[in-house]
């Protein structure tokens, strides 16, 4: 099985990343994806914000944008799934090409600028899918909005009840003006308006809402953000998504390209942020780390870090779907190693 999905991951290498793209979710939703059926190692077992894991490793969003795909990536491995991002509307996204691989540099840039089919498509496939295993929803808004939180409350709204947690998605770089609500004031008015709409919502179900914030931050935006979240009784933070940043260590042909930089360059900075985070939280807010994690050493340090899960998803790119459970294995190992008997014990231990 690996050895097959290990050349089907080459040959998608070498056609168009945005055209691999699509004809890996074909594959998926037409059962071609790879199964494991291995139950987790008991020391991965977790609880993320009241969710229940069997594994800490889950799948970014980006990669199901439409929700087409989620128990197909469960089975494959993933302890959780994350869709979107989706916006209210459907919209085109930015003009291609859009999706770059840097493979010099094990790395992505995209500026994608959520595309997608709109929440109805959305909602209409995780209401007829087979409950079982944790999937999230990202939420963002339309480019064109005339009421960017307006959107994000359509999101809630229509999606509640439907997925596990919701990510509030305010951290993507390719949508012009989104990372603004990051700043004290403006995230201070937009996290009030998410609490009023969950209050209102709280009577059909309970669900966890994490943000999802940038890699481009400094300490005073950390301590912010970490404050207006507990403030406005948000669950946690995903950190990271993409950067603007370009390391002058990149040595691809696109690393000039605009967008988000994922992948392999981002593990250090997002890591070193995660730490802040963690240290600024003092535990009141639950932790996602995610960027450049492609190997259990890199997932190990994010939770040593602070994470409580860790998401990834450019690493697939380049190592196909086997990773998953490459991940689980070395991660299980290196908790034993140290003398750790559960994962939670390892959460910030750094």
């Amino acid at each position: 099985m690996t050895d097959v999905h290990g050349l089907a991951t080459a040959a998608l290498r070498r056609i168009d990343p945005e055209n691999a793209h699509r004809l890996t979710i074909q594959a998926l939703r037409a059962g071609l994806g790879p199964r494991n059926d291995r139950p987790a190692d008991p020391i991965l077992a977790t609880s993320l914000a009241g969710l229940a894991l069997a594994n800490p490793v889950g799948l970014a969003a980006g990669f199901d944008k439409n929700a087409e795909v989620p128990a197909a990536m469960l089975a494959a491995g993933f302890g959780f799934v994350e869709c979107g991002t989706v916006t209210p509307r459907p919209q085109a996204g930015n003009p291609r090409p859009r999706l770059f691989r840097l493979t010099e540099d094990r790395a992505v840039i995209n500026r994608m600028g959520f595309n997608n089919a709109g929440l109805e498509a959305f909602a209409g496939r995780l209401g007829a899918r087979r409950r079982g295993g944790v999937v999230g929803a990202n939420i963002g808004d339309n480019k064109d909005a005339a009421d960017r939180t307006a959107d994000y409350v359509a999101g809630l709204g229509r999606l509640w009840g439907l997925c596990d947690y919701f990510a509030v998605n305010i951290s993507s770089p390719n949508t012009a003006g989104l990372r603004d609500l990051q700043a004290k004031g403006a995230l201070t008015e937009f996290l009030d308006a998410l609490a009023r709409a969950r209050a209102k919502l709280a009577s059909r179900g309970q669900a966890p809402v994490f943000l999802k914030v940038a890699p481009d931050l400094d300490e005073t935006a950390v301590q912010d953000i970490v404050e207006a979240a507990v403030r406005f009784g948000l669950d946690g933070l995903i950190v990271s998504n993409t950067t603007i940043e370009r390391p002058a260590s990149l040595r691809s042909a696109a690393r000039g390209e605009t967008g988000g930089l994922s992948g392999a360059p981002l593990m250090a900075p997002s890591t070193r942020l995660l730490g802040l985070f963690h240290q600024a939280a003092a535990g009141r807010l639950t932790l996602i780390g995610v960027g450049g994690v492609a190997s259990g050493a890199d997932a190990y340090a994010k939770i040593r870090a602070g994470a409580g899960a860790v998401q990834l998803y450019s690493a697939l790119v380049f190592s196909g779907p086997a990773l998953v459970m490459d991940i689980r294995r070395d991660l299980a190992a290196r908790l034993r190693a140290d003398g750790f008997t559960s994962l939670a014990q390892a959460v910030g231990a750094r």
